[in-house]
């Protein structure tokens, strides 16, 4: 099974990235919306793409099961559709961030924004539900749930 490489984008989404058995760089983006795109890169010129599929979450779904996935993959999807409205953002704490050095606690995020951060990752560490006297520090990547809406905020109250 190939490597794949996972880029937090703070603001679209998730890049997964592999090289497939015959060398060809492939890549899946999910955005925050769950719409996804597939980008195969040209092997001579790899930041340049040789095709793109802009997919909805029905076309995903359909693809997905044409590729043979596996049962998880449908008891997943069931669950997401039961939290609709419900969305994950992963925001990384910039340099210059201002709570970096300041608590949860003091943030009171979950008051202002409607949005809760329920896990941290700290380099190869991930602390869930992280206590309320927990410091934040640069590079950190707070990961949230809530309304869209309110995970806007929270991202411009964490990397302005």
């Amino acid at each position: 099974m190939p490597d794949v490489s996972e880029t937090l984008l703070p603001g679209v989404g998730v890049r997964h990235e592999f090289v497939t058995a015959s060398g060809e760089r492939v890549a899946v983006l999910t955005h925050r919306t769950g719409r996804r795109e597939i980008a195969v890169y040209d092997r001579a010129d790899p930041d340049r793409c040789t095709a793109v599929l802009h997919l909805s979450h029905d076309d995903t779904r359909t693809l997905a099961e044409l590729l043979g996935a596996s049962p998880v993959s449908e008891a997943v999807s069931a669950v997401q559709q039961r939290l609709e409205g419900l969305a994950i953002e992963w925001v990384t704490i910039p340099a210059g961030s201002p709570v970096v050095g300041t608590t949860l606690a003091e943030g009171a995020f979950r008051t202002r924004t409607g949005a809760s951060i329920v896990a941290v990752v700290r380099g190869a560490s991930t602390i869930p539900a992280p206590e309320p006297d927990h410091r934040f520090e640069v590079g950190e990547v707070a990961v949230a749930v809530g309304t869209t809406d309110g995970l806007a905020q929270l991202r411009n109250l964490l990397a302005p």
